[in-house]
């Protein structure tokens, strides 16, 4: 063999030597070095983790009652792998399930079909878990009825009966309160691709609505985790880990079930007054709030449904009525999601604008019948003239022109439409003041901001709008192209990015485009009650372990203060009593034992109902008590209820009765709730069997 044989086996030689120690490198890495990394990913892909949902933590009322708690139901579920595999998909299955179970097979079909199999606009009550979860029918099979699917397995192969934990809603005192609690649901894809912030595992079922979403990460607990080796035939081979749930935290709340039950029943039975008037009305809310820290007593709202039924599993028909304006949009929360405009109720922030500007509160005015404004005559409340009065007596009868004039003459001193541009604004500025147009930062989700309809507003109204008012004629249906619309087109068209003359004056008695929520409304009552000082809206009080150790305590948090002075909050108290006294809400009141202050509203509402009816008024009315040593602001409104007096000011005087123990006209010392004025300021021993207490 020559030298370049030679040579050439040996450079041969080399190169396999580096092919085999690449390759034993390669090995090496694989197998030692990144060994583990490919272990999960291969276990990940023959692996399937099944989820035990933890125990949810109780959600009680200021005295351990339970608002949310868990109780035992039989669940009947099917397994898709299995079901799957018969010969018509599992059709006659769950058929023959759905006529056991007297449930419609539609409904059946569709809680049994993962949401991504279903096309949009047809996934209502469908599974948002995997296939390899069991899915559940109902949670409240009747046993005799699981026993007869546990016994018939060669009947209803992959449907199972076992006994799991069930949200349940008591309802105890009568108190629904499920804009208040919220519900719990399945997952969702947003949910699960971490939308929000959370993981989750497919088959939790977490928080929706309410104080169960807004806290969740307390309440729900850590899910246990059973992972399960599967073939390629999805068929189970063995467990790999195995973890215990660990239960929920429990949610103390400000909220007391039998003020909560009260408020609800004085919401069903102002509507019924309402509509045996003859108005049409759609809805209503009340809420009631220690004055002194914000603290929520009761917030209701009408209609509502049954938290319960989310938990039994919606059928289509139910879904669609949560959100059908035919029924009142139940899942509505008008509480803190309706937006009103607040008529008279404003005009306790029209005083405080007008003392600000420097009218003297304790003179006397004019009331006429109606005040001209440019070419347009507003008119009074009924169109009465009432004389010279005082602005005490103003407020308590609910004169209009009187703060039609001052409104106007204020704009007229800023300059009109050609504003100055260091207006003084005292109105939007008083508004401001209250924090108008800002949500209150209750901790509970989706609150509506409301709307102050300032000069700011205008121009960005106007930028959105203005195309369409001057296409008016052309944009419009036929149906509101009326004469007054067709005016009123023309001028939004004109000059609808400033505030005219018209704009001024309704704002000042609480119509116009300014509009805010029940919550608002008793957010700003409040603060008058105790002074000036705003507080936030708050709920819970605590979050408390399973073993009775508190977690975390929620604080009252000042928001602000209302720009009034002393004398003018000594006003606003001795004016609202007055309204009771002798005014518009005196009716509504008379023989009540307890003093009690507040302001009727009756706010006039544009538009026509679904079947071509006019709108009718928003009813109102906002109030504090007792007078002397406020503690409780109470607001009740009425959708289309009409006179804010006597539909919303009876309901809340009912609210009353309940808190201060009030029969007939006297007071039941034995009935009154908190007897030492005050609602619990401790915490409750926390447990399901807490009874509500009954007074004597």
């Amino acid at each position: 063999m020559n030298q370049r044989a030679r040579l050439s086996l040996f450079v041969v030689q080399i190169f396999i030597f580096s092919l085999l120690f690449g390759l034993l490198g390669r090995l090496f890495y694989l197998q030692v070095a990144a060994g583990p990394k490919y272990r999960d990913a291969a276990l990940s892909i023959q692996s399937r983790d099944v989820v035990t949902p933890a125990t949810r933590g109780l959600i009680v009322d200021s005295s351990g009652v339970p608002l949310a708690l868990n109780r035992v139901g039989v669940a009947v579920t099917v397994d898709r792998t299995k079901i799957d595999r018969q010969p018509d998909k599992g059709v006659a299955v769950l058929q023959s399930l759905a006529r056991l179970l007297k449930l419609k097979y539609t409904d059946v079909y569709q809680r049994t079909r993962l949401c991504g199999e279903l096309p949009k606009g047809f996934r209502a009550g469908c599974w948002t878990g995997s296939r390899f979860q069991p899915i559940p029918i109902t949670k409240e099979a009747d046993p005799e009825l699981a026993l007869r699917i546990v016994e018939r397995s060669d009947q209803y192969p992959g449907i199972s009966a076992t006994p799991v934990s069930i949200r349940n809603y008591p309802a105890n005192a009568g108190a629904n309160a499920a804009h208040l609690l919220g519900y719990i649901g399945p997952l969702t894809e947003d949910d699960l691709s971490g939308a929000n912030g959370r993981s989750y595992f497919r088959s939790e079922s977490i928080g929706k609505a309410g104080l169960e979403i807004q806290y969740d990460e307390y309440l729900r607990g850590t899910p246990g985790i059973k992972t399960v080796i599967v073939d390629r035939k999805e068929a189970v081979t063995s467990t790999s880990q195995n973890s215990k749930p660990i239960g929920g935290n429990h949610l103390v709340t400000s909220i007391d079930v039998r003020v909560q039950a009260a408020a609800e029943s004085a919401l069903a039975d102002a509507v019924r007054r309402a509509r045996g008037s003859g108005k049409p009305s759609d809805g209503a809310a009340a809420v009631v709030m220690d004055v002194r820290n914000g603290q929520i007593i009761a917030l209701a709202s009408y209609p509502t449904y049954d938290p319960n039924s989310f938990e039994r599993g919606l059928t289509v028909a139910e879904a669609e009525n949560l959100y059908s304006e035919k029924a009142g949009v139940p899942a509505l929360s008008r509480a803190l999601q309706g937006l009103f405009a607040p008529a008279s109720t404003f005009k306790a922030v029209s005083a405080v604008a007008a003392a600000n500007a420097g009218y003297d509160l304790s003179a006397v005015y004019d009331c006429p019948s109606q005040v001209e404004v440019g070419t347009r005559a507003f008119q009074n409340f009924e169109s009465k003239a009432q004389g010279r009065i005082s602005m005490k007596k103003a407020m308590a009868i609910s004169c209009d022109t009187i703060w039609y004039r001052i409104a106007f003459d204020e704009w007229l001193r800023d300059g009109g439409l050609k504003p100055k541009s260091n207006a003084n604004d005292y109105f939007f500025k008083a508004a401001k003041g209250f924090q108008i147009g800002v949500k209150t930062g209750i901790d509970l989700p989706s609150e509506s901001s409301g709307r102050l309809a300032d000069r700011e507003w205008r121009k960005s109204w106007y930028e959105q709008n203005k195309d369409f008012y001057c296409n008016y004629k052309t944009r419009a249906p036929k149906s509101q192209q009326t004469a007054f619309l067709v005016q009123l087109a023309y001028e939004n068209c004109l000059e609808g990015d400033k505030i005219r003359a018209g704009d001024a004056v309704n704002f000042s008695i609480g119509q116009g485009d300014t509009v805010i929520s029940p919550l608002k409304l008793a957010q700003m009552y409040a603060a008058i009650a105790n002074g000036g000082t705003i507080w936030k809206p708050t709920i819970a009080k605590a979050i408390v372990k399973t073993d009775g150790t508190v977690i975390k305590r929620f604080a009252p948090e000042k928001l602000g203060v209302i720009p009034a002075d002393k004398k003018t909050i000594k006003f606003l108290h001795s004016a609202l009593r007055e309204v009771v006294i002798s005014g518009t809400g005196a009716g509504a009141f008379s023989g009540f034992p307890v003093p009690v202050s507040g302001k009727t509203g009756t706010a006039q509402v544009f538009g026509r109902n679904a079947n071509g009816s006019a709108k009718a008024d928003t009813s109102w009315f906002a109030s504090y008590g007792p007078t002397n040593k406020p503690r409780f602001a109470v607001v009740m409104m009425v959708s289309q209820g009409g006179f804010g007096a006597s539909i919303s000011g009876v309901g809340a005087r009912k609210i009353y009765e309940t808190l201060f123990g009030v029969q007939g006209s006297r007071v039941n010392s034995a009935k009154i709730l908190f007897p030492s004025g005050v609602p619990p300021v401790g915490l409750p021993k926390i447990s399901p069997a807490t009874k509500v207490k009954v007074a004597k």
